[in-house]
């Protein structure tokens, strides 16, 4: 007969051995949230919205056109079919757009410079992270601004590198330290590349600049092959000024990225109100028909070459004029984008998580959950700008990326939904607590198999009751936010180069880290 000692003595090596096995990592496929989830559930748009904005789009690019393309994408475009007019426009037959449509790929992979960081655009799947072009960083500590640094984009790799909700690192600031352009570009992407082996994107100042980066990408994959074959940088290229002209040099910057094999993200960012139309659908029209220009450019110069369909959108307060990426109207520019893309099949990105808000608090806080869980909802690919954007994208604050990681855990838990089947709604766990069983659920063997597979806990987040609160000294999560930052910044990058690498990069170009 076992007595009560051993039976507790049993009971507690179960609960032991339970705690344990949560503690272990979980499988990739096990976790509640992982990249790649399949949003698509929330739609703003219905179809006969999507087939007027299509049509509008087609309409305003046979009959409006582009201006002030380069001559080497004019001799491409009308190779491919369209129309130079006499007043130096480029227009495009609808037969032209959906011929290429037929030719774009619509199943990219994003490489990491580790593979279980690859991305997987397709269908409605999604995926966060930075971009952007800030100025400025923020300092939480004394509510100041100050010029962004080349070390900060180091750091913010650096951090990106452990925050499994951030899924990519596309270049959140410029180096405000380094005046020589050339120099900017090479360093960015040698910030970001050695601070992660997440997928990094980046944008160039110049054409001339684009084989010198290059060289060094060769030189960290391994030689030209082993780039080609695994392109971890792709190309964040602004090919149009809205409204509805191309920008010269971006376009030239684009065709030697293509050249080189290096993913395109075709991105339009006009402004509603300033220069592009104050409509939110109309807003909408004016981006699509900006990318789709930009397909067709691509596809005539490589036809399946990975191109993002970026319609990046933003708000204007019309009141001032100024910028407003964390309103309610933006949230919904992006979840309509996010449906164009899927309307055409194609892999696409815009923006969202930027905060008006100078100061990761309350404000910055609704701003940036409302547009990222709305653009995760609606199945954006890639969700650029999603965590540590201030002042509409003029500051940028580590502290926020770090917060903006169980920011982004929770919209995904949103984008997973509800699993409805025999399991989760079969009443025999309830049967067996609620008939001569203890009347709650805390140590059923469903509770406990479902901890770690059916609900997402924040790193951060306080989930104290007010006593224990008082009790653990009143945390603070901004001061957590900065311990975190310190621990992450502070130790070894696992992203960092072979030492010979490092010093072939640094003999042949000016290094600033």
């Amino acid at each position: 007969m076992i007595n009560e000692t051993s039976r507790r003595a049993g009971r507690s090596g179960g609960r032991a051995a339970r705690k344990a096995s949560r503690a272990a990592p979980l499988a990739e496929n096990m976790r509640p949230i992982r990249p790649g989830m399949q949003g698509g559930t929330y739609k703003p748009l219905s179809d006969l919205d999507m087939h007027n904005i299509n049509d509008s789009a087609l309409k305003a690019l046979e009959e409006i056109g582009l201006a002030d393309a380069p001559q080497s994408g004019i001799s491409i475009m009308v190779g491919a079919g369209a129309i130079l007019g006499e007043d130096g426009r480029l227009r495009y037959p609808r037969s032209l757009i959906e011929d290429m449509l037929a030719k774009a790929n619509r199943e990219i992979t994003l490489f990491g410079r580790d593979k279980k960081y690859d991305l997987h655009l397709s269908e409605k799947k999604v995926h966060y992270g930075t971009a952007g072009a800030a100025v400025h960083m923020v300092d939480v500590e004394s509510r100041t601004y100050r010029e962004s640094t080349v070390r900060d984009l180091h750091n913010a790799a650096r951090i990106v590198q452990h925050l499994d909700n951030i899924h990519f690192v596309q270049r959140p600031m410029v180096c405000r330290d380094i005046l020589d352009n050339r120099e900017m570009d090479l360093n960015t992407i040698y910030a970001c590349t050695t601070g992660t082996k997440k997928h990094v994107g980046t944008s160039f100042t110049e054409p001339g600049f684009v084989d010198d980066a290059f060289e060094m990408l060769h030189m960290i994959a391994g030689g030209e092959d082993a780039w080609r074959e695994r392109p971890f940088v792709s190309n964040s290229n602004c090919f149009v000024v809205p409204p509805m002209k191309f920008a010269t040099e971006s376009c030239q910057v684009m065709e030697k990225c293509i050249a080189g094999g290096m993913p395109i993200l075709l991105l339009s960012a006009g402004q509603a109100g300033a220069t592009a139309p104050a409509p939110i659908a109309g807003a909408i029209v004016q981006a699509v028909a900006e990318c789709l220009a930009g397909l067709v450019y691509v596809n005539a110069i490589k036809p399946g070459h990975p191109a993002i369909f970026g319609t990046w959108p933003f708000v204007s307060d019309l009141r001032t004029g100024a910028m407003s990426g964390g309103s309610g109207e933006q949230a919904l520019l992006t979840a309509g984008c996010a449906q164009m893309h899927q309307y055409y099949g194609l892999p696409g990105g815009a923006a969202a998580g930027i905060a008006d808000a100078k100061l990761p608090d309350m404000q910055a806080g609704w701003e940036q959950a409302m547009s990222n869980v709305m653009a995760g909802l609606t199945g954006l690919n890639m969700v650029y700008e999603a965590a540590g954007m201030h002042a509409s994208l003029l500051g940028f604050c580590h502290e926020s990326l770090i917060l903006g990681n169980d920011l982004l855990g929770q919209a995904m838990r949103c984008v997973r939904g509800i699993e409805v089947n025999e399991e989760t709604v079969g009443i025999e766990t309830m049967r067996a607590t609620c008939l001569g069983g203890p009347g709650h659920y805390l140590g059923s063997d469903q509770t406990l198999s479902l901890m770690q597979t059916e609900y997402v806990y924040p790193l951060l987040a306080d989930r104290l009751s007010p006593k224990e609160w008082d009790e653990n000294n009143r945390p603070d999560l901004i001061q957590n936010a900065i311990a975190r930052k310190e621990t992450l910044i502070n130790a070894i990058s696992p992203a960092q180069l072979d030492p010979i690498v490092d010093a072939e990069i640094r003999k042949r170009f000016r290094i600033h880290l």
